[in-house]
């Protein structure tokens, strides 16, 4: 009976050693590496157990600190991100501005934004030769310019849009 005692004691001790080796992290080991300590355990059952409780089990004071930052769950709760983003706004805005005015010294350079019928504007706003820019009193086209079209007018669609129908 006391053989089959010192037998399961040794056994329990390899085991215990060998889960517990295996189990610690690789960076609190002392002594060796964590795989020069599971093959120690696992070759030496008692002596590589023994030494391991001994020598190479990290101490209780030894926490093993996180290899990752720490970092705010949700953007929202992070200040780095809320003060890029209000950053990134402010540059948008400026950007925007900046274009506006741009834009706006450009049209004064150029004389304004072109307006079709008024005299002396640009190219855009140039009559026909032989017409007189500028609208009729009676606010009909100028003369020369196209008038509005009218649905059934010759070779067009009447309101159904049947070219047939008349």
């Amino acid at each position: 009976m006391p053989r089959v005692a010192i037998a399961v004691a040794i056994l329990a001790l390899y085991v215990y050693g060998l889960v517990d080796v295996i189990r610690t992290d690789g960076r609190l080991t002392r002594g060796f590496s964590k795989t020069t300590w599971i093959i120690m355990v696992a070759l030496l059952p008692l002596i590589g157990a023994a030494l391991w409780f001994l020598i190479g089990r990290p101490r209780a004071s030894a926490v093993a600190q996180p290899v990752y930052q720490q970092h705010p769950t949700a953007p929202d709760d992070d200040p780095d991100f809320l003060r890029n983003l209000e950053q990134r706004r402010r540059q948008a805005e400026a950007e925007r501005l900046r274009k506006l005015r741009d834009d706006a010294r450009k049209n004064q350079a150029d004389g304004g934004p072109h307006r079709s019928g008024s005299a002396g504007t640009g190219t855009t706003g140039a009559a026909a030769p032989g017409t007189t820019s500028g609208g009729s009193d009676a606010g009909g086209p100028a003369a020369g310019e196209p008038g509005p079209r009218k649905p059934g007018a010759a070779g067009e669609a009447n309101a159904e849009g049947n070219p047939e129908a008349k």
